[in-house]
Order: C-alpha cells, then structure tokens, then sequence
C-alpha cells in the first residue's frame, strides 16, 4: 500500500513526522509478527527541499507531487501559523490532491490541514474535523462543510479527517489498523504511548463564543451570558435585552454564534467550571453553585455532555493546585 505524506511549504513538522514514523514502525511489527510489510511510506512536496516551521527545518521529499500518478492514501498535514497565508503557499497542491482522489487516492488531513483539505470542494457537503481552536474560522471559511465539534476522527467518502495536535496520532493509529490489523495498531499505541480508544477532543477545548459575526445586538446579549453567568438567565430575559420576537431572536442567536441561546449559557458556565476547577480547590459542589446551577445531577450531565468528562475526572485531570482530600 502506498503512503504518501505530503510535506506542505511551512509545514509543521511535529505534523509531518509522526504518519511516516508509524507507518514505518508498523511495518517492523508486521515483520515481527512473522507477517509481510505492507507500506511504502514517501515524503511528497511541490519542492525537492520543503521549509517547515517558518523555515526553522528542512524536510527533503522523495518525489515531486506533480509526479506521483496515483497513491492509496494522501495524507495532508496542518502548516505552520496562518492559515490563509498557509493555502497560499500551497496553492499549487491542491488540484494534485483531487486529481489523485479522483484516481482512487484516500485524503487524510491531519489538524488544521483540514484548510487545504476543504479547499479542492471534496468536503462539500460533508463531514470534517478539524482543531477545536479554528472551528469557528473553519465554518466561517466554508459554510457548506459541517464541523463535528470535538471530534478526533471522521470518514466520508474514503476522505478522513482529525482533531488538533495530538488527535492526529488517533486517526493515525486508526489507518494503521484500517489497513493492517489490530494487533499491530495496538502495538503501535504502546510503543508510542498512545491512547487508542480516545474519541473527543472535548475536554480540551477552551469555549471563547463565537463574536465575529458582525450582528451587534447579539454581541450584546452575549457579553450579558458571560457577564451574569451565575444568574438564573432565561431565554426571555435575553429577548428583552433586544426588543425583537422569540423566534427572530432564537434564528438570530444561532445563525451567528452556532449555539442555540441556552446552548450557549451552558457553554458559558461549563467553561467557567472548568477554569475553578483548575485554579481553586473549590470542591464540586461550590463549583456548581458558583456558576449558577443548583441541580447536581443537572450539573454533572452537562458538564460531562460538553467536556467529555465527569467534573471530577476534569478536576483530577487539570487541577494547577494540589487539592485537598
């Protein structure tokens, strides 16, 4: 099976290096366990010598992607900074990437790669993920893909994307079990210590609110969500503050911030837990009173619901200050 890394202009290596590592790896094991090696595992680029990380490395490719015919599987990883600068530099690549799917290449994007992923059309009506940090721009970029929001892996159409940073080890280790087995990925996980089986980026993802949308009043009701969070806040109250029909307000609210309005408290309060449970020894109980819900039950389903975790496991997982038994 051919494997071809594509090695963007200012790419980030710590994105680029891992597929060619493991694929590589799997490739040992597979030898190990009395097995053929199945992979053959290249460096592709538009140049014989690509920059990486705003130029700090050099990454040599083994073949121009101007001349690779066909491959089973093009992977795309994310470039470094800017992501319209980032298509820029990689204009050039994309028509290659549809030429070869439309060959029977599978298209992998790693992280923020997803950007020069959506940009050939091929996720048009689909399904992608891509670093919880760039949703919002994603969606922005391109309104007719859907964003799974906190997903570390999707596959449509033999097109598969990952969450950011360390989630592209998990759509990794998900082709290597695709195309090999599951001895061997499991294999792959221990020798890199890798968690196999995690599914969510959620519980790392920090919620900012959407507020480039360029609708003022809805601005306004969310810098009163964010300021009053603690308060019992409903969604009449929020109409109030702008003087517009329910219905208008509620399309409104969720055309610009993605969220419907009780959506978006939830959010709100859940990522205000989150940094008391960071910062403070609060126990979960002042926690939850704290960000203005009174229902324990209620609390711990929409905390784990958004975070992918229970508030304790958060608490024990990202607590800065020691706490106390």
């Amino acid at each position: 099976m051919q494997i071809s890394v594509f090695v963007p202009q200012y790419g980030v290596i710590e994105a680029i290096t891992p597929a060619f590592r493991t694929f590589n790896t799997a490739n040992e094991f597979l030898t190990t366990f009395g097995k053929k090696p199945i992979f053959q595992v290249e460096y592709v680029g538009l140049n014989e010598y690509v920059p990486a990380n705003n130029g700090e490395y050099t990454i040599k490719t083994d073949r121009l992607l101007k001349d690779v015919g066909e491959t089973d599987l093009l992977i795309i990883p994310p470039t470094f900074g800017d992501t319209n600068a980032g298509i820029l530099a990689n204009a050039a690549a994309i028509p290659n990437f549809t030429r070869l799917h439309m060959k029977g290449a599978r298209l992998a994007s790693l992280c923020i790669g997803a950007f020069l992923l959506a940009e050939t059309g091929l996720l048009n009506g689909k399904k992608c993920s891509t670093h919880w940090a760039h949703i919002s721009e994603f969606r922005e970029k391109y309104p007719q893909i859907e964003v799974e929001d906190g997903a570390v892996i999707t596959e449509h159409d033999n097109i598969y994307s990952s969450g950011g940073a360390s989630s592209l080890w998990n759509l990794i280790l998900y082709l290597v079990e695709k195309f090999s087995d599951r001895e061997t990925a499991v294999m792959i996980s221990k020798y890199f210590a890798l968690d196999i089986g995690r599914d969510s980026q959620s519980q790392f993802a920090i919620f900012r609110g959407q507020k480039n949308h360029g609708d003022a009043d809805i601005q306004k009701v969310q810098d009163y969500i964010e300021t009053n969070y603690e308060d019992k806040i409903t969604v009449e109250d929020l109409v109030n503050h702008i003087n517009v029909g329910r219905r208008t307000f509620e399309r409104r609210f969720k055309d610009a911030t993605n969220n419907s309005p009780v959506e978006y408290i939830q959010r709100v309060r859940i990522e205000a837990a989150k940094k008391f449970f960071e910062a403070s020894r609060k126990n979960v109980t002042e926690v939850m009173y704290g960000v203005g819900y009174t229902d324990t039950k209620a609390f711990r389903d929409i905390f784990r619901k958004i975070t992918g975790l229970t508030p304790i496991e958060y608490r024990n997982k990202f607590a800065k200050v020691a706490n106390e038994v």
